[in-house]
C-alpha cells in the first residue's frame, strides 16, 4: 500500500512510529505537511498538489492534525476522500470530535455517562449555570483549548462567577462542568483501534495540578478496564464516528465518565507505559479495512456485471 499520513512534522513521536511501523510492514510511506498541501476543486478530476507536486496513487491517509489547523486539515483531508483514499478518520468524524459541546452533546444523547455540563452565552444566567452544575468547586473549560490548555478549577463561587464572566466579556467560548473530585487528579486514557480497547492508562495529575495531561508534567501506569468501561470506551468512538481514537475518563460516586473523545491521540505516552506496539496495530486495522473494502467493491462490480448480463438476455 502507498500511505500519507498528514502531519507538520516527521520528527514527532507518533508520526515517526507510525512511519516505522508501516515500512516494517512493507508498505511505501509519505509524510505530507498539512499546510503545503493545496488543491484543485473539481467535480470529476479533484486532485491535491504539494509543493509543486500532483499527488496521485495513495491507498490510505493516516490524520495527524493538530487542533490549531483543524479546518484546513480537514478540508485537505475532505480532498484525499473525493479521490477515494481511505482515511483512518474521516474528516467529517475529526471535526465532530473536535468541537467540544457538540461531542458532549452526542455522547449525552446516546446515553454516554457524562459529567454534568452547563453552556450559556449571557452573563444574567451565571447564577443558575454554576447551580445546575452543583456549585463550586467546578471546572471551567474552553472549548477549542487542548493538552489541558484553558481548563481552569474554580474552587469558590465567587472565584467561578469571576473566571465566567472573564471568559463571556472576552467573547470566549466556554462550558463548565462539575468537578469530579474522588477522581483525585486522575483520569483514565483508553486507546481504541477498531472495534476494541487495545490499551489504557491511569494517568495522574503532579502535585498541586487538578489537570491529569502528560504534557502537564503528569504520570502514567497500566490500569486494568471493567468491562463496562472497555465497552463505553468503544461506544464512544463509534457515536463519534472514529475508527482510532483516545477515549478519556474519570472514575466518579455514580460510575465512569467521558471527560473526552481524542481523534489525534499520541503514542508516545501510551506505548511506553503499555509496551504494546500501538503504531503496528494501527497500520494493521488500515490493512484489513482496505482489504476489505477492496472485497467490497469487487463484488458489487460482479453484481453490476451480472445485471448488465441478464439486462442483454
Amino acid at each position: 500500500m502507498k500511505i500519507a499520513i498528514l502531519s507538520r512534522n516527521s520528527k514527532l513521536y507518533s508520526t515517526a512510529r507510525l512511519v516505522e511501523a508501516a515500512e516494517a510492514r512493507g508498505h511505501e510511506v509519505r509524510v505530507l505537511d498539512v499546510l503545503r498541501c493545496y488543491m484543485n476543486i473539481t467535480s470529476h478530476n479533484p486532485s491535491i498538489h504539494y509543493r509543486g507536486e500532483d499527488l496521485t496513487g495513495f491507498d490510505a491517509v493516516i490524520p495527524r492534525i493538530g487542533a490549531s489547523v483543524t479546518f484546513y486539515g480537514t478540508a485537505v483531508l475532505r480532498q484525499f476522500e473525493m479521490m477515494n483514499v481511505f482515511p483512518l478518520n474521516e474528516s467529517v468524524a475529526i471535526s465532530r470530535s473536535r468541537d467540544k459541546l457538540r461531542s458532549i452533546q452526542l455522547l449525552a444523547r446516546k446515553g454516554i455517562g457524562l459529567p454534568v455540563t452547563g453552556f450559556a452565552n449571557n452573563p444574567d444566567d451565571i447564577e443558575d449555570l454554576i447551580s445546575q452544575v452543583g456549585g463550586a468547586p467546578l471546572v471551567i473549560k474552553l472549548l477549542e483549548g487542548t493538552q489541558g490548555i484553558g481548563v481552569v478549577l474554580a474552587e469558590t463561587h465567587n472565584a467561578a462567577e469571576s473566571v465566567i464572566q472573564a471568559f463571556m466579556g472576552l467573547k470566549a467560548n466556554i462550558m463548565v462542568q462539575e468537578f469530579i473530585k474522588e477522581a483525585e487528579g486522575s483520569d483514565i486514557r483508553c486507546f481504541v483501534v477498531g472495534d476494541k480497547v487495545v490499551a489504557a492508562m491511569r494517568r495522574q495529575s503532579a502535585a498541586g495540578e487538578f489537570r491529569s495531561n502528560l504534557h502537564r508534567g503528569g504520570t502514567a501506569t497500566l490500569v486494568r478496564l471493567t468491562p463496562e468501561e472497555r465497552s463505553t470506551a468503544v461506544r464512544a468512538a463509534k457515536i463519534m464516528g472514529l475508527n482510532v481514537c483516545g477515549v478519556d475518563m474519570l472514575r466518579s460516586n455514580h460510575g465512569s465518565v467521558i471527560m473526552e473523545v481524542n481523534s489525534s491521540p499520541g503514542l508516545r505516552g501510551i506505548e511506553q507505559t503499555s509496551g504494546k506496539d500501538i503504531a503496528d496495530l494501527i497500520i494493521q486495522f488500515i490493512e484489513k479495512r482496505f482489504e476489505a473494502l477492496g472485497a467490497a467493491k469487487d463484488k458489487s462490480l460482479g453484481s453490476n456485471h451480472r445485471t448488465r448480463t441478464r439486462g442483454k438476455g
